[in-house]
């Protein structure tokens, strides 16, 4: 199944930051959110099973009911040092962290999709994400290493999310790494739309510092025939969520695409 471009999901108006971060609504995609996420590894038969169960308590997201597949590719780039202190982070189950990755929802660089610049970590059990959008023509975007870092620094409004980038540029020394894709499928509950949920399939990893890689720079599958799904919520699990879970003996997974997509490339090891 080819994987399939698309624009971003917006939402009808701007968010404010629970963390402090203001920014200029340039867009009208959520730019900042705090909520708690669960997920789960899922063999291809237990999935179909459970999105057919999930069916009746949930619909898709509007934006993409029209969209080939009801689906939508994500780009990822992540930046680290060169200790992989966030990667070590993960696996070492700190309860506060972060990372910072340069998205977009497209394979073209003359594609007109948004970038974003985002840093989603971790405060104890509370997941946050706050994002910036990056001007990047088709030129912009062929840049890679160092030069992408500094073009990223000096086109990001000035705020909080530029003094953090700008300080883990300079004191950690942090630069992209690699780059992470997948298709997701998002669902809304049909009775509380701030409960999420999304199912992540044909992941793979590519040793690289540029958001859109040359074409001999190597990629490698990450849990190939395994789907992530991931629970987003503010408050509770519905009760009928949990029924499934009982249902189908599922067990939360912690699971991060791109530590395992660092193992899978040979770029730092998993001792967890």
């Amino acid at each position: 199944m080819p994987i399939i471009q698309a624009q971003p999901p917006l939402s009808p108006s701007p968010q404010v930051s629970p963390f402090g971060f203001h920014f200029r609504p340039v867009t009208a995609t959520k730019l900042h959110f705090s909520r708690f996420e669960f997920k789960y590894l899922l063999p291809r038969d237990l999935r179909n099973q459970v999105e057919a169960e999930l069916s009746h308590f949930v619909e898709l997201d509007p934006f993409v009911k029209a969209q080939e597949g009801q689906k939508y590719l994500v780009r990822s780039l992540y930046w680290d040092d060169p200790d992989l202190t966030a990667f070590q982070d993960k696996n070492d189950g700190m309860m506060h962290r972060s990372k910072f990755r340069l998205r977009t929802y497209t394979f073209g660089a003359s594609d007109p999709t948004p970038r974003f610049l985002e840093i989603k970590g971790r405060y104890n059990n509370l997941v946050f994400k706050h994002r910036t959008p990056v001007d990047m023509g088709p030129e912009q975007a062929e840049l890679g290493g160092d030069e992408l870092t500094r073009y990223i620094s000096e086109h990001i409004e000035e705020g909080p999310m530029q003094s953090q980038f700008l300080f883990q540029t300079y004191r950690r020394q942090i630069r992209p790494y690699a780059l992470i894709d997948y298709v997701r499928r998002p669902y809304i509950s049909k009775f509380d739309p701030e409960f999420r949920l999304t199912f992540d399939e044909q992941l793979q990893a590519t040793d690289t510092d540029r958001l859109f890689p040359k074409a001999s720079e190597r990629t490698r599958r990450v849990a190939a025939g395994f789907t992530v799904m991931e629970l987003k919520f503010r408050r509770h699990v519905p009760s009928w969520f949990h029924r499934i879970i009982q249902s189908y003996e599922l067990r939360r997974r912690s699971f991060s695409k791109i530590c395992e997509g660092t193992v899978v490339l040979g770029l730092g090891d998993d001792d967890s």
